[in-house]
């Protein structure tokens, strides 16, 4: 007689999906790597089954035990996945029964719809614990190559065009202050994710007396305060997603900062700009032209990115039309959940690394800063301290501008002469404007790229991310 399959069919089905069906709906595939989690999980159920006299201080002990050798086997590579159980949770649900026949009684109170719920939250609070700990890399890197080249001056950029000087440590901790926020957005979805399923079952708890405090206890499912996390309706504990499109939509926007860095990294490698010189382990060369060096770490992340965004949509576009309460559909949320984590984790980790063996031309940086035409708006202000209007001062500075354009000089070149010439509140001290020394020093407001300011800020972030 042919064994039946342990998969959740109930008495009801005469027999088992077929093959093809089989095929395309299991999810073993990609839903075992919630096997750590599944086992905490089934663990801290078991412990409350005990209490509550469900299963005996033996039994407990026994599918406790036998929960542990799985694990271990799991994490040897040993263990034997089998499709034809669907998920991860059958497989091991089943490889423990064979073992333990008290494994039998460990679905009680239980279905696969809030037991998967628990699994990916558990899950997704590592996986943004290590995230989080990534990102921290990240920012001291940005800190340490911003204080390794505190003297370098860069030209900042708007719309892709000479601006104004910046210290170039004063551009990284522009990132430092995105990868900032988007801790800041995972640490409050962290909070929403910190919530404890458990007990819903498939729609509508169970009948009997479960502490589902003590299981949220067990696995940690508490505030700052120590105060339980529970959701506090069945129906939406087994069908909310909401704290996976969150961590999408965080994990996108950190991509989205992650991206913006890659492009200004593959923009400052290249030639035209030739800021900065990425080791040969973090490039690549050409097939067909020898002298090529790519950029290939950035460019990739950037490329990434779009993957990211694609999840969210993906997400959104699953859960949008669901009725209440779990459907199957949900079932494709995983992938998306994983890829997402582990391109940003990926992105992040490999951003750093890169950072970390990319040399700075400081030589390269002061030609480009020590164009004079970054300091027009620094003569506008000296106007405007000679008491001119600044519109008329950003007129009379445009006229400036043309009149050396016309004579084919730089503005520094202009003699007080010229300056007089379009307007005669220039003074002898107007051309001072153009000593970079003296106008990085001058840029002292709080968060401005002024000389003081910027070791300030490094020394401000030096300390808060060696906490």
């Amino acid at each position: 007689m042919k064994k039946k399959s342990p998969v959740s069919r109930s008495g009801r089905f005469t027999s088992g999906p077929g093959a093809d069906v089989a095929a395309f709906s299991e999810s073993i595939s990609f839903d075992w790597r919630l096997w750590r989690h599944d086992l905490l999980g089934s663990m801290a159920h078991a412990t409350m089954l005990q209490k509550i006299g469900v299963l005996t201080k033996t039994e407990a002990k026994a599918i406790i035990a036998g929960l542990d050798q799985i694990g271990k086997e799991i994490a040897a590579g040993k263990f034997k996945w089998r499709p034809e159980l669907e998920d991860v949770h059958m497989n091991i649900e089943s490889a423990l029964t064979e073992r333990v026949p008290a494994g039998a009684k460990l679905h009680t109170a239980r279905s696969r719809n809030d037991q998967v719920a628990l699994d990916v939250r558990l899950w997704l609070r590592d996986e943004i614990s290590a995230l989080l700990g990534e990102i921290v890399g990240l920012q001291r890197t940005l800190v340490a190559v911003g204080e390794h080249n505190a003297d370098v001056i860069i030209p900042g950029y708007t719309h892709l065009q000479r601006a104004q000087p910046v210290y170039f440590a004063h551009h990284l901790l522009a990132y430092v202050e995105m990868l900032e926020r988007d801790c800041e957005r995972l640490w409050d979805c962290y909070s929403r994710v910190n919530v404890c399923p458990l007990g819903s079952g498939a729609i509508a708890g169970s009948t009997l007396k479960l502490d589902r405090v003590l299981v949220a206890k067990l696995l940690g499912f508490v505030d700052a305060d120590g105060k339980v996390q529970l959701t506090q309706n069945s129906m939406d504990a087994v069908s909310d997603r909401d704290f996976a499109i969150e961590f999408c939509a965080a994990g996108a926007v950190l991509a989205m900062h992650l991206s913006r860095l890659a492009e200004d990294v593959i923009l400052w490698a290249s030639a035209e700009f030739n800021f900065i010189k990425i080791a040969d382990a973090y490039t690549t060369g050409s097939s067909l032209m020898p002298q090529k060096k790519n950029p290939d770490v950035a460019e990739l992340t950037r490329g990434k990115t779009g993957r990211v965004f694609g999840n969210l949509m993906a997400l959104l576009t699953l859960l949008k039309g669901l009725p209440m309460t779990y459907n199957r559909d949900l079932q494709e949320d995983k992938e998306r959940l994983f890829d997402t984590a582990d391109t940003v984790r990926a992105c992040v980790r490999l951003m750093s690394a890169m950072l970390q063996h990319t040399s700075v031309n400081a030589f390269s940086c002061l030609a480009a800063a020590s164009d004079p035409a970054l300091l027009a708006t620094d003569l506008a202000d000296y106007l405007v301290q000679k008491g001119m209007p600044f519109r008329k001062a950003h007129h009379v500075v445009g006229a400036v501008v043309a009149l050396a354009e016309g004579e084919g000089k730089a503005l520094n070149q202009l003699t007080l002469a010229d300056l007089q010439s379009v307007d005669q509140t220039f003074g002898r001290d107007a051309l001072g404007v153009f000593d970079l020394t003296r106008a990085m020093a001058k840029r002292n407001l709080p968060g401005a790229p002024g000389t003081k300011e910027v070791a300030k800020q490094l020394g401000r972030w030096r300390k808060l991310l060696s906490k």
